[in-house]
């Protein structure tokens, strides 16, 4: 599907970063007790940082774009991991998000909205994707670009399309490849608004809430149904789908197939990240120029690798296990065309992640 690209790094945006503080319970949680924690992690999060983390962690050069200030402390995790950042200051603190971790890997998440951000910055975090995307001096420009997440407060629903625009007008044929992370606003605002990406990665309710077939719960059960599902985003001009279908795995749709990946449970520490990384597994296996099926294999390798470390930590490479795998094709059924349940931009259900 993919030629192995000789081009720059991988930029992510994150438009809504956090500080992402997981205390680990010694038990099971309990509402309106007093619980001693068996351990705490701290990192710089939101859905791009983690999949920069990741990447970094694979040796894989990346660019984080956020909003926040020099001195957030989001921004000093991301020089303590030695990530690279172009970030624009707001001049108030990113939010702190909470996750609560059980020993049988049970998650729960309380996640801030975020500060404001006035649609004055839109034009300037635009400006800074696109100058992150060049890559310095005469370098290649970037292979992919990552629109993950959820929009704070003050961005418009169309966020995320008005910077793949500008990034495609920009750079034209040599734009890098496009990927859509998110739910909710920024994703129905990115393909009701013409930003079509390369890759699309949604769970099991993202898909249903983009195509209005069935409930999330419904395709993550039946795999053949989801892949159909994910092929009328396809006949919609997305490049491939991937999605994740909890238990039952997850699969890539393209335009010359579809595949199912499976793998036998890991003892779960943490969810949190987990998608992040399998985002991550599948960058690092198209840029290498892997066929559809491995990059397929790699990202259920990373997202499950992630799920058996502990708070939002990111696996290297060599922490996966590809070979613990299967991936197998489906068939595809037709499925009759739908208007997504979200309805116009003005009217799209509020982002959840």
């Amino acid at each position: 599907m993919y030629a192995a690209m000789n081009r720059g790094a991988i930029v992510t945006l994150t438009a809504n970063p956090s500080l992402d503080r997981t205390i680990e319970l010694a038990g099971t949680l309990m509402r309106g007790a007093v619980q001693r924690a068996a351990g705490s992690h701290e990192e710089s999060g939101g859905k791009g940082v983690n999949v920069c983390r990741a990447l970094k962690a694979s040796g894989t050069d990346c660019i984080a774009v956020l909003p926040g200030d020099d001195s957030d402390p989001v921004m000093a995790g991301l020089r303590a991991a030695d990530i690279d950042y172009r970030n624009l200051p707001i001049g108030t603190a990113l939010r702190a998000n909470l996750t609560l971790t059980e020993p049988d890997g049970t998650t729960t998440k309380v996640n801030l909205p975020g500060p404001a951000l006035d649609t004055s910055l839109l034009e300037s975090l635009v400006a800074l994707t696109v100058d992150a995307c060049a890559g310095p001096g005469d370098s290649m420009p970037a292979s992919w670009l990552v629109l993950a997440g959820s929009l704070p407060p003050g961005l418009p629903a169309d966020f995320y399309a008005v910077a793949a625009r500008a990034v495609r007008e920009r750079f034209g044929a040599a734009a890098p490849l496009l990927a859509i992370d998110s739910s909710g606003v920024p994703l129905l605002g990115a393909l009701l608004h013409d930003a079509a990406p390369d890759l699309l990665k949604p769970n099991g309710e993202e898909l249903s809430e983009v195509t209005g077939i069935a409930s999330g719960e419904e395709l993550e059960a039946n795999p053949p149904l989801a892949a159909s599902a994910a092929m009328t985003l396809i006949e919609r001009g997305v490049g491939a789908v991937l999605a994740t279908l909890g238990a039952k795995g997850a699969l890539l749709v393209t335009r010359d197939g579809a595949w199912l990946a499976t793998r036998p449970p890991v003892a779960a520490r943490s969810t949190v990240g987990a998608g992040d990384s399998s985002l991550a597994g599948y960058l690092l296996a198209a840029t290498a120029g892997q066929a559809p099926p491995d990059c397929l294999r790699q990202a259920v390798a990373h997202g499950a690798a992630a799920a058996s470390l502990p708070g939002s930590t990111v696996p290297s490479m060599e922490q996966t296990e590809p070979g613990a795998v299967t991936v197998s094709p489906l068939e595809l059924h037709p499925v009759p065309p739908v208007i997504p349940r979200g309805g116009p931009a003005s009217t799209m259900p509020k982002e959840q992640d």
